[in-house]
């Protein structure tokens, strides 16, 4: 019956892991949609928390649309420049490897299509999956907002459901460890927003300092990619790096110089740092789970590694604390 068990939840891990999110999101949430559900807007009326739900989302879609508008037509002119710019930034950089003795002459682009692995039919295949994903990402993400709109209107009769499976006497303690460990995981959601906009913020001065091109579009690369723990960093450095060749030689070394101590400041500085001050955990066990994390599931787990920790953190707190009283 056990291994069946186990079996079936390892059939369903990817749905459990959608719910998962789902719930973090809820619980991050469910702090502000508290405060906004408790503020009277008349000596008589309330919002209902349906109508709280719905008002922080769309604060939050407000919010994306507004800075996608800002942001939208500077973007566009640079991306525009920069695709124009692409078959000249190929034939420097060629160029330079060539005077280095690592290529034997230039390729166009069309050659180098279809010289990829990818060509042909593969490649059929590979725009089609890669559609496929994008979809399906756009469908999971759809699904965990839902989930976490049904789960932050049904999050009292939950909680009031799980404290009363506790001994009357106990009760008030388990409510006070869920507050808890929902604050820790808003703190958690707004951190990641924090450290975004300081990676993208310290890279667009950097890449405008250097000289470099379309710094506006490389930044908010950086920014976004600082949003994925480990791997995101190092493939925002690889466009920067790119259009830096532009320049010259060294400009490039110089940019990935700066994105190297850039990621180092990151990792050992910022993350631990914002993470406790915001979370309140440990930078050595914040550190500790994002490696945990990452070796369990990858960028999904290095993701969810620092919410769950604090979560974790919040329930040793408790057992401790039972332990010691006994």
């Amino acid at each position: 019956m056990t291994v069946a068990l186990v079996w079936l939840l390892y059939l369903v891990r990817d749905s459990l892991l959608l719910m998962y999110v789902a719930g973090l999101i809820a619980v991050g949430l469910s702090p502000l949609v508290d405060r906004i559900e408790q503020q009277r807007l008349t000596t008589r009326f309330r919002l209902p928390r349906w109508a709280a739900i719905l008002s922080v989302y769309v604060v939050v879609f407000t919010v994306i649309g507004l800075f996608v508008m800002l942001m939208v037509p500077p973007l566009a002119a640079q991306a525009r420049d920069l695709f124009n710019a692409a078959p000249d930034l190929m034939s420097r950089a060629q160029q330079w490897l060539i005077r280095q003795g690592v290529l034997g002459r230039e390729i166009t682009i069309s050659e180098a299509v279809r010289q990829a692995p990818a060509a042909g039919s593969d490649a059929v295949g590979t725009v089609i999956s890669a559609i496929w994903g994008f979809v399906g990402g756009v469908f999971g993400v759809v699904t965990i907002l839902i989930v976490a709109f049904y789960l932050l209107i049904d999050s009292e009769n939950m909680v009031r459901a799980i404290v009363r499976l506790f001994p009357r006497q106990e009760r008030a303690r388990v409510r006070d460890a869920f507050r808890r460990a929902g604050e820790k995981v808003s703190a958690w959601l707004a951190g990641q927003l924090l450290l975004g906009a300081i990676i993208g913020t310290t890279a667009a001065i950097g890449l405008w300092i250097m000289g470099v091109p379309y710094f506006y579009v490389l930044a908010l690369i950086a920014g976004i990619g600082e949003l994925i723990p480990i791997v995101g960093p190092l493939l925002s450095a690889i466009p920067a790096v790119a259009v830096a060749f532009s320049v010259s030689p060294a400009t490039a070394l110089g940019v990935a110089v700066f994105f190297f101590l850039q990621q180092q400041v990151e990792n050992h500085v910022l993350v631990p740092k914002v993470m406790s001050r915001q979370v309140g955990i440990s930078p050595v066990l914040v550190i500790t789970a994002l490696l945990i994390g990452g070796s369990l599931l990858g960028l999904v787990g290095a993701i969810l590694a620092v919410p769950t920790a604090a979560i974790l953190q919040v329930l040793l707190q408790e057992l401790l604390n039972e332990a010691t009283a006994d």
